[in-house]
C-alpha cells in the first residue's frame, strides 16, 4: 500500500484509505497556523486518503480559530490523487487488502479500479491458502496431543496399579480419544486436498495475471 506521508505517522494504522485516525489529531497547532492548503490537500490525495480527510483537519484546526481554504485544498487534493491514483498503487491496495471507495478521476478509475481487483483476488488467495496452513497446523497439535493421551490411558488401563473403576474409565477414554483421532486425520486429509487446490489456485494466478511494480 501507499507510504504515509509526514503527518499520518504521528498516527498509528492510518495506514489502509479510508480509515480515520482514530484519535490521533490529523494537524499539529503548528501545521494549523502555517498551513499551505494546496500542499496538503496534495499531500492528501497522493496518500491516497478520502474526501472526508479534510473535515479532520478542520476539527484539528478548529481549536487554533484556523479553517481551512477549502478551494485550495480541494485543488491540491485532485493534483495529488493523479500521483496516488495509478494501476501499481491500485493493485499494491488490494493484495494488502486495503479498501478502495472510488474517488480516482474517471479518467483514471478504470484502470485503477482494475488493478485493484487483481491485487484484490491474490489477496483472496493467500488468505485462502494461509488459512489452510492455519487449520491443517491447528489439526495436527490436536491430533499429537490426542494420540498422546491415548498412549497415557492405555497405560491405565492395562495397569496393574489401576483400581477396576480407573481401568474401566480408561478403557472408554481410550475408546472416545480414538474416535476423535479419526476425526482429526479426516480433517487433516481434506484440509491437505484443500492446501493443495490453493497452492495451484495460487500458482495459476501469477502465469495469468499481470502483477505491477
Amino acid at each position: 500500500m501507499y507510504a504515509p506521508n509526514l503527518r499520518s505517522t504521528l498516527c498509528a494504522g492510518a495506514l489502509v484509505v479510508s480509515l480515520a485516525l482514530g484519535g490521533c489529531a490529523s494537524m499539529s497547532k503548528d501545521e494549523c497556523l502555517t498551513a499551505d492548503w494546496r500542499t496538503i490537500g496534495f499531500e492528501d490525495g497522493a496518500a491516497g486518503y478520502s474526501g472526508d480527510r479534510i473535515g479532520q483537519h478542520r476539527k484539528a484546526c478548529a481549536k487554533q480559530g484556523v479553517s481551512p481554504d477549502l478551494e485550495a485544498y480541494r485543488a491540491g487534493r485532485e493534483e495529488g490523487l493523479r500521483e496516488y491514483c495509478r494501476p501499481q498503487t491500485g493493485y499494491r491496495l488490494g493484495a494488502q487488502g486495503g479498501t478502495y471507495e472510488g474517488f480516482c478521476p474517471a479518467d483514471l478509475d478504470d484502470a485503477f479500479e482494475s488493478a485493484y481487483q487483481s491485487g484484490r483476488q491474490l489477496y483472496s488467495l493467500e488468505s485462502r491458502l494461509n488459512g489452510a496452513n492455519y487449520q491443517l497446523e491447528s489439526r495436527r497439535r490436536a491430533l499429537d496431543g490426542v494420540e498422546q493421551d491415548i498412549v497415557t490411558r492405555s497405560a491405565v488401563a492395562i495397569s496393574k496399579d489401576s483400581t477396576v473403576e480407573e481401568r474401566a474409565q480408561a478403557v472408554i477414554d481410550v475408546k472416545q480419544l480414538s474416535e476423535r483421532s479419526g476425526r482429526l486425520k479426516a480433517e487433516i486429509r481434506q484440509l491437505e486436498i484443500e492446501r493443495v487446490q490453493c497452492e495451484r489456485d495460487l500458482e495459476d494466478y501469477h502465469a495469468h495475471v499481470q502483477d505491477f511494480p
